[in-house]
């Protein structure tokens, strides 16, 4: 993805590495998980297996992080790198949805990126590593740990600098769930549903967010390169609940998805991608996912 004309969103906070930890590893990320189910947050797939990508499925173990050869417009190698492209990202996303926004006659409330090493913390809790990328509603900030890029590549098999931008736009969709109602109405719809109903509704919170990921893709078509769209592809396949379910237990559970099959992440993130616009991505009209 072609970035480097950007000087980057000035929406950015960074946060120093270190902090207690998480007690055990669930004691800080409770008041995440009992936030309406939290936005972009999934983590009750597998017990044991908390929040991994885009909010979704992570676990405090896996493969251990390695190097990663520097690709061009990857974030790697020099120190800082990772904020940079992040920040760039972040710039293309405001972009998009503030066209969106002002064509309906609105300001769009651009979210804030925090980038932290190690631990953190944010409006919903204690942040780490191992919760992957997510999005707080209570504060409307995105949370993340730029190692998670060399982890996408190695430990999930998803490479690439776009790979690494979609994660971004993502999280930014579901900022826009938030500021638009739509992630305060699935919340009461679930408060009033069963567990299956809940984790439903949640996929297809998840599904949207990835539509608007597709859609953000299309708005920035000039600065995709060749290989790109098949990058954000790939990371949609690779955290698929079902995928991510067979690889942790061997099984696949349905009822417990929370965001969604790798062929519907693939298929929605493409609607956006091909359709651009956001009536398009209205997963919760869709009769199929």
């Amino acid at each position: 993805m072609r970035l480097d004309d950007l000087k980057g969103s000035s929406n950015i906070e960074r946060q120093a590495g270190g902090g207690g930890g998480l007690g055990g590893g669930l004691g800080g990320l409770l008041p995440l998980l009992f936030m309406g189910r939290g936005l972009g947050l999934g983590g009750l797939v597998v017990v044991g297996i908390l929040f991994f990508v885009f909010g979704g499925l992570g676990g405090g173990g896996g493969a251990p992080r390695q190097p990663v050869g520097q690709q061009v417009g990857q974030p790697a190698g020099a120190p800082g790198a990772a904020d940079q492209f992040s920040a760039r990202v972040l710039e293309t996303t405001e972009t998009t949805w503030s066209k969106i926004f002002a064509a309906e006659g609105q300001d769009y409330p651009e979210p804030t990126l925090v980038l932290y090493d190690g631990y953190g913390q944010s409006g919903c809790g204690a942040a780490q590593a191992a919760t992957g990328p997510f999005y707080c509603p209570a504060d409307q900030k995105l949370y993340l740990d730029t190692s998670f890029f060399d982890e996408l590549s190695q430990r999930f098999g998803a490479p690439g600098d776009f790979a690494q931008a979609y994660v971004i736009a993502h999280e930014v969709g579901h900022h826009v769930q938030t500021v638009t109602g739509i992630s305060d109405s699935v919340r009461r719809a679930q408060a009033q549903a069963g567990e299956a109903e809940a984790n439903a509704l949640q996929v297809r919170m998840e599904l949207q967010a990835d539509c608007y990921a597709g859609l953000w893709a299309r708005d920035n078509a000039e600065r995709l390169e060749p290989g790109d769209v098949e990058e954000a592809l790939d990371a949609a396949a690779a955290i698929g609940d079902d995928t991510l379910q067979r690889q942790a237990q061997g099984r696949v559970v349905p009822d417990s998805f929370t965001h969604g099959t790798s062929v519907q992440r693939m298929r929605w993130f493409n609607v956006g991608y091909k359709e651009g616009s956001v009536a398009a991505c209205d997963t919760f009209a869709a009769r199929t996912l």
